[in-house]
C-alpha cells in the first residue's frame, strides 16, 4: 500500500523534477527497509548471525498471531475441564442429555494469510462412548453443541467417523477413531477446503463455505474422555511439509501447462539485463541464445522502446560495478564526467543517496574518523532540510555500535543497500535520454512490472476468498522449483 501511494504521487510529478521523482522513489525503498529492519531487530532482541540475510529476503507475509492454547475464558457449562497446560481437555461427568457436550475452542482463530493451517488432537482416552470430535467453529459458537451440529461449523466425529457440517445429520466421511489415535484438522486456503487426518494420513476433504474466521475446536461428550491438543509446539504425526509441497506442486503443474512462446521469455530476460546495465551478462546471454532463437525486436511499449533500454549501456554497467564494489567516490566522479546534470545540484535527493552510501562504505572498512569528518561535511545541509533527518540518523547510528552489522541499522551494511543506490543511479541515467517521455518508465524493467502484476493478482484472488490465502512470494516459488 505504501508503494502504491508513492507511485500515485509520482504520477503527478512533471519531468522537470525527474531527479526528485526517481530519487524519492528509492528513498522510500530505503525507508521501508529501515522500518522492516527495526521491527525485525526489536522482535529478535539480539539478532542471530544470519540477521542481515534474513531482513534482505523479500518476505511479505502478513504477521498473524497463531493459536497456541485452548481458550479457558469461554465455558461449556462445566462439561469440559481444561488442564493446567491449556492443551488437554477431559469430560468430568456422565452425560444425561444430548446437549451435555464439552466444547473448547483455541485461544485464537486459524491464521488465514497462508497456504495451509493445521492442528492435531490425540485421543488419550475415548471414555465410555468415544464421542470425541475435532473441527472448526466460528466466533460465538454454542459451546454445548458438537462441532458440525450448528451452522457454519465443521466436525469429524470419533464414534461414527461421520463429518458434520451445519446440521445434525452427518455424512459418510472416514473411519472411526478412539483411544491412542491422533486426528488432525486443516484448512487448505488454495483449494478453499477443510481436510482431516487420522494417524498421519488424509481421511478426506470438504469445501469450506465460510469466509470468516474459524477457530480450531475439540469436543468431549462422555465420561472419562480425555484429549490432548497440539497446535504445533511438538512435531505433528501428519507430514504437513510434504502436504504443502504437494499442494505447491499442483499449482506449479497448472502454471507449467500454460503455453508461453520461448522468444517471449527470452525477450523479458533480455530487457531486464538491458534495463539494469548488465552488459557483460547480456552479451553472453545473446551468444547462448542465438543458436536456438531468432532475433527479437520488441515493439514500443508505453513509449519505451528497446533502444531506450540500451541507452548508455556501457556507462551504466561501469557505474553499477563501482557502486556494488563500494567505490562510491569513483562513481560520483564518473557521473560528473558523463552525466553532470544528475549531480549538479549538490543538495538533491540522488546526491544524498550517494553521500550516505559513501559514508556507509567508510564505516564498513573501519575508517571511523574519516567517516565522522565526512558526515559532518556532507550531512549538515541534508539534515537541515528535514526530509532526510531520519535516514541521516540511521547512518550516524552505525558509529554507535562496536558491531554495527548486528545492530538495528546493520541492514545498511548489506549488499541490498548498495543495490538500492545502484538502481537509483541507473534510473537517473536512463532518464537523461532525450527520447524518454515519462521518467516513471525508468524505474522498473518489464520483468519487474510483470512480477508486480502477479503480486496484485494474488492479492486480488485472496480478496475474493475473504482475504484468505497467501500472497505472491518470488523467492518461495524459485525455492520450490529448485526442490522439485
Amino acid at each position: 500500500m505504501e508503494e502504491a501511494s508513492l507511485s500515485l504521487s509520482l504520477s503527478t510529478t512533471t519531468n522537470t523534477n525527474t531527479n526528485d521523482l526517481i530519487a524519492t522513489y528509492y528513498l522510500q525503498q530505503w525507508r521501508l527497509k529501515s522500518k522492516s529492519a527495526a521491527a525485525k531487530f526489536e522482535s529478535m532482541g539480539f539478532p542471530e548471525p544470519q540477521f542481515l540475510t534474513q531482513i534482505d529476503e523479500d518476505e511479505e507475509d502478513d504477521k498473524e498471531e497463531l493459536p497456541t492454547e485452548l481458550d479457558t475464558l469461554n465455558s461449556s457449562g462445566g462439561f469440559s475441564i481444561v488442564g493446567p497446560d491449556k492443551l488437554s481437555v477431559r469430560y468430568p461427568s456422565v452425560n444425561h442429555h444430548g446437549h451435555d457436550v464439552g466444547v473448547v475452542q483455541a485461544n485464537r482463530p486459524a491464521p488465514s494469510k497462508r497456504l495451509v493451517y493445521y492442528f492435531e488432537m490425540y485421543v488419550e482416552n475415548a471414555g465410555a462412548k468415544g464421542q470425541v470430535a475435532i473441527g472448526f467453529t466460528t466466533p460465538g459458537f454454542r459451546l454445548r453443541r458438537q462441532p458440525g451440529w450448528e451452522l457454519n461449523s465443521y466436525g469429524y466425529h470419533g464414534d461414527d467417523g461421520l463429518l458434520y457440517r451445519g446440521q445434525g445429520k452427518g455424512e459418510t466421511f472416514g473411519p472411526v477413531y478412539s483411544t491412542g489415535d491422533t486426528v488432525g484438522g486443516g484448512i487448505n486456503y488454495a483449494s478453499q477446503e477443510l481436510f482431516f487426518t487420522k494417524n498421519g494420513a488424509v481421511v478426506g476433504a470438504v469445501f469450506k463455505d465460510v469466509k470468516g474466521p474459524l477457530f480450531p475446536t475439540v469436543a468431549v461428550h462422555s465420561q472419562h474422555e480425555v484429549v490432548n491438543v497440539n497446535f504445533g509446539k511438538k512435531p505433528f504425526v501428519f507430514d504437513l511439509k510434504a502436504y504443502e509441497a504437494q499442494e505447491r506442486a499442483k499449482q506449479n503443474s497448472t502454471i507449467e501447462k500454460l503455453s508461453i512462446p520461448q522468444n517471449a521469455s527470452y525477450g523479458i530476460v533480455r530487457s531486464y539485463l538491458q534495463h539494469y546495465g548488465y552488459e557483460d551478462t547480456l552479451k553472453t546471454f545473446d551468444v547462448e541464445s542465438r543458436s536456438t532463437l531468432p532475433p527479437i525486436s520488441f515493439v514500443q511499449e508505453n513509449g519505451f522502446t528497446e533502444d531506450m533500454n540500451t541507452y548508455s549501456l556501457n556507462q551504466r554497467k561501469v557505474l553499477r560495478q563501482l557502486i556494488r564494489s563500494g567505490q562510491i567516490g569513483d562513481a560520483i566522479g564518473k557521473l560528473k564526467e558523463w552525466f553532470p546534470q544528475i549531480v549538479q545540484d549538490g543538495a538533491s535527493a540522488i546526491c544524498f543517496l550517494l553521500h550516505c552510501q559513501n559514508f556507509i562504505e567508510l564505516v564498513r572498512v573501519g575508517k571511523l574518523e574519516e567517516a565522522v569528518l565526512y558526515g559532518r561535511t556532507e550531512f549538515e545541509k541534508f539534515y537541515k532540510l528535514g526530509d532526510y533527518a531520519d535516514l541521516v540518523k540511521d547512518c550516524a547510528a552505525l558509529l554507535a555500535y562496536e558491531l554495527p552489522q548486528k545492530s538495528s541499522v546493520g541492514y545498511l551494511l548489506g549488499d541490498s543497500q548498495r543495490e538500492i543506490i545502484a538502481d537509483a543511479v541507473n534510473a537517473m541515467v536512463l532518464s537523461t535520454n532525450p527520447s524518454v517521455k515519462d521518467s516513471r518508465e525508468c524505474l522498473h524493467s518489464r520483468l519487474d512490472r510483470l512480477l508486480r502484476q502477479l503480486s496484485a493478482c494474488f492479492l486480488e484472488k485472496r480478496s475474493l476468498n475473504g482475504d484468505q490465502g497467501e500472497g505472491f512470494h518470488l523467492h518461495r516459488i524459485l525455492n520450490s522449483g529448485r526442490k522439485g
